[in-house]
């Protein structure tokens, strides 16, 4: 084996220990497939209020439960969370909007999306619960937030909030800097953008899993969205406390959920929402991190079901 050969592997093997070393198992998680639409998952769309058609599958019986995925994934990455709910729930996995097989009308707008979630209430004929992760946890608690009633209780694990100097803010040009590569036909590098600025991943464990992670491309092909989750979390990344009225005082029962093994800044923001909103609790999940939605689906699963069974 050539000395340039072996100096490649070296640099790949050292990118890999960097991305295991800095705990962001779960941006590898992102990437893993889970297989596909469950055979016995019924796949239908609804119609959001300006007109984008929402792509969803229908699976379990029970008490409605709506998915909202996180940045740059389709409902393909909490299949496996849904195949651990539907004994309990009647579980709405969806793709956002200008994801999977939704589309995508324009102006993007926060409110389109939270009202997205609105034609899957009413596809769902019953006040629903509501389970989001990380930026998608944001948009579901836009969505309680505004619905009230409509929603029982919303589960949000990890919300990615930064209110102190427990992580660095993301900038705001992040979001502008993002939609240039994608308007420019740079995709890849906009997903790198959003992996190394908004993730705080070091450049080598990009190029890592660039290189070497297939699913790179699936990223890639919706990397316009990125900027879409950037706004759900604009005034929420700062560095300062989050906005006082940006949330009802009416939003329903809440869980703020964080793994135990994830960045303190998650267990500070948690915190702070359950400071500034009545009805809503924080809790650390022994032995997960920000990849559990993929990573650890039965113990995830296990935490939903008991919080939304909870009468309290």
């Amino acid at each position: 084996m050539s000395a340039h050969t072996l100096r490649i592997i070296g640099i790949v093997l050292v990118a890999g220990i960097v991305v295991a070393g800095l705990g962001i198992r779960f941006a590898l998680a992102r990437m893993l497939s889970t297989g596909g639409a469950p055979t016995d998952a019924i796949q239908k769309t609804v119609k959001s209020k300006d007109g984008t058609l929402i792509a969803y599958e229908r699976m379990g019986a029970g008490p409605a439960d709506i998915l909202v995925s996180a940045a740059l994934a389709d409902r393909d990455g909490a299949r496996r969370l849904e195949r651990q709910l539907e004994s309990s729930f009647t579980v709405f996995n969806y793709d956002r909007r200008g994801r999977g097989k939704s589309s995508d009308v324009q102006p993007y707008a926060v409110e389109r999306e939270v009202e997205d979630i609105e034609a899957l209430i009413n596809a769902a004929g019953q006040p629903v619960f509501l389970f989001g992760s990380s930026s998608g946890a944001v948009l579901a608690l836009d969505a309680g937030s505004r619905y009230g009633a409509r929603v029982r209780k919303l589960f949000l694990y990890e919300p990615p909030f930064i209110v102190d100097a427990s992580h660095a803010p993301i900038p705001d040009s992040l979001q502008s800097e993002i939609g240039d590569r994608v308007a420019a036909g740079k995709r890849g590098d906009g997903v790198a953008l959003f992996f190394r600025k908004g993730m705080g991943i070091p450049a080598p464990g990009v190029t890592f899993m660039r290189l070497l992670l297939p699913a790179w491309r699936d990223m890639a092909a919706i990397a316009q969205t990125a900027p879409y989750d950037l706004k759900i979390l604009a005034g929420t990344q700062s560095g300062k406390p989050l906005p006082p009225d940006r949330w009802s005082r009416e939003t329903p029962p809440a869980m703020v959920a964080v793994g135990a093994k994830s960045e303190a800044f998650f267990h500070n923001g948690a915190r702070a929402l359950t400071a500034l909103l009545p009805a809503t609790d924080y809790r650390s999940l022994d032995g997960m991190d920000h990849s559990a939605v993929l990573m650890a689906p039965q113990a995830l699963a296990a935490a939903i079901r008991q919080y939304f069974a909870n009468g309290k």
